[in-house]
């Protein structure tokens, strides 16, 4: 009977779904100018989201040139199944670190403080 580990397939399946979303999250904020998907936290951007657009960009065109010549390897047979899974799997998550660290960045590392009363500015709303 053969075997066949299909652990690998999937995996290699699952990276053009993610290469795809990247390359649409550079496209979007390259050519169309749209920050709402820009450092999410809560799934909210930043107030100032246009000012770390180029970061996320950056983050998302380097994992998704990674990630399609990892899948372009593969389907040429230039890369070994340790190698290549090793590669795709470092890459997301240094993807995944890298974005929430620039969302933590974007949105301020520390909890929210309230104004004192008769503090300057307190009676606005923030």
């Amino acid at each position: 009977m053969l075997s066949v580990n299909l652990f690998p397939i999937f995996f290699l399946l699952a990276l053009f779904p993610v290469a795809f979303f990247w390359f649409r999250r550079v496209y979007r904020i390259l050519v169309k100018r749209d920050y709402s998907e820009v450092a999410l936290k809560k799934g909210l951007p930043p107030p100032n989201a246009e000012k770390y657009a180029p970061y996320e960009m950056v983050i998302n065109l380097i994992g998704g040139t990674v990630i399609v010549v990892v899948i372009v390897m593969v389907l040429l047979g230039q890369m070994e199944y340790q190698t290549w899974i090793a590669v795709a799997g470092s890459t997301l998550w240094c993807k995944v670190f890298a974005s929430f660290a620039l969302s933590r960045q974007a949105h301020g590392l520390g909890p929210k403080t309230k104004a004192k009363k008769g503090a300057p500015g307190a009676d606005k709303p923030s």
